[in-house]
């Protein structure tokens, strides 16, 4: 079982996790590659330009669309929630609210990254310690 922490899955705030609003697609890939380790699998023109990036099978999608951005982003479940912090801390990324929430009897390590477009992430993973 390896140590790095993965990507699970994406689920979006408002509509659609593949169409999430920002005004510039090359500064936005180049900020996703570089801070949260993703990769550009697709890019169109039209209707509007938009790109998808993945990681780890899981993917975010990124349209210049007109949308508030600042009202948006995802819930990234993953998995090395704590390695992933500190891969993000190593990148120069701001990490919030380090935390446990719980969910309909669950409990999830949290924290939350937001993006110089104004998305806004909500990293969880189940969290299995039983409540102290």
């Amino acid at each position: 079982m390896s140590n790095q922490p993965e990507f699970k899955a994406a689920y979006p705030y408002q509509d659609d996790v593949l169409a999430l609003p920002v005004t510039d697609l090359d500064a936005t890939v180049q900020w996703y590659c570089r801070n949260f380790g993703m990769v550009e699998v697709e890019r169109h023109h039209d209707p509007v330009p938009s790109v998808i990036l993945e990681r780890d099978g899981t993917r975010l999608g990124f349209s210049v669309n007109g949308g508030d951005a600042s009202q948006d982003g995802a819930a990234i479940l993953v998995s090395g929630i704590g390695e992933l912090r500190a891969e993000f801390e190593s990148n120069g990324l701001s990490i919030g609210n380090w935390r446990v929430d719980e969910r309909d009897g669950q409990r999830f390590q949290v924290f939350f990254v937001t993006a110089p477009d104004g998305l806004c992430y909500y990293f969880h993973e189940p969290n299995q310690q039983p409540p102290v």
